[in-house]
C-alpha cells in the first residue's frame, strides 16, 4: 500500500489531540515513502497530514476542486496536483488513486468520502478498505450505527468487508501495512 488516501476535517477549531494524531501519521507516511492522497486544501487536519507527509519526506496528490483553488486554499505542500471541477469528481480521484484510505475526523465531507468509498466496494468496482482512526473514541458512536445496522439485516455484505476499526496509529498502521 504505497499511496494512502486520508479523509479528514478542514476545521481550525478541533481538540489538539487530532492535530497531534495526524502529524504523526504524515510523519511516518513520509518516513517510509507512503504517498498521501488528499483534498488538497490548506487548513485543518488535512493540512497537518500533509506538511508532515512532505516535511518527513514522503509525496503528496492533493485532489484540488476549483472552488478550493478560486479560495485560494489550496496547499503548498502538493507535489502533483488533480484538478478538479466539484467534490463528485474529487471523491472519485481519491478512491481511484488510493491504494487504502485512512478516516481521520472529520464531518460531512469525510464521511461522505469514506461512505462514497464504501458503497463503491459494496457494489464490486473495488476491493479497497477505509480505515476508521478512533481517535479519542471519534467514532463510536458511528461504529454503533453501523453495528445496528448490520444487526438489523439492512446490510447486504459485511462492513468488516469494506471498512477497517483502529484506535491506535500502530493499528492503522498494520492494517496498511498487510
Amino acid at each position: 500500500m504505497e499511496k494512502i488516501g486520508v479523509f479528514c476535517s478542514s476545521s481550525e477549531k478541533m481538540e489538539s489531540v487530532y492535530y497531534e494524531q495526524a502529524e504523526r501519521l504524515g510523519r511516518w507516511m513520509g518516513e517510509h515513502g507512503k504517498t498521501l492522497v488528499y483534498g488538497g486544501a490548506r487548513c485543518g487536519l488535512m493540512e497537518t497530514v500533509a506538511g508532515s507527509v512532505k516535511q518527513s519526506g514522503g509525496r503528496v496528490f492533493g485532489v484540488v476542486p476549483r472552488k478550493v483553488m478560486q479560495n485560494n486554499m489550496m496547499s503548498e505542500h502538493i507535489d502533483i496536483v488533480f484538478h478538479t471541477d466539484d467534490l463528485r469528481d474529487r471523491k472519485q480521484w481519491l478512491v481511484d488513486e488510493s491504494d487504502i484510505m485512512v478516516a481521520l475526523p472529520g464531518s460531512v465531507g469525510t464521511l461522505d468520502e469514506a461512505f462514497s468509498a464504501m458503497a463503491e466496494n459494496t457494489f464490486g468496482m473495488h476491493s479497497k478498505k477505509v480505515i476508521f482512526w478512533n481517535i479519542n473514541g471519534f467514532w463510536d458512536d458511528l461504529f454503533l450505527m453501523i453495528d445496528n445496522l448490520e444487526k438489523k439485516g439492512v446490510v447486504n455484505k459485511p462492513f468488516s468487508d469494506m471498512m477497517l476499526r483502529a484506535d491506535t496509529l500502530q493499528q492503522v498502521i498494520d492494517y496498511i501495512e498487510k
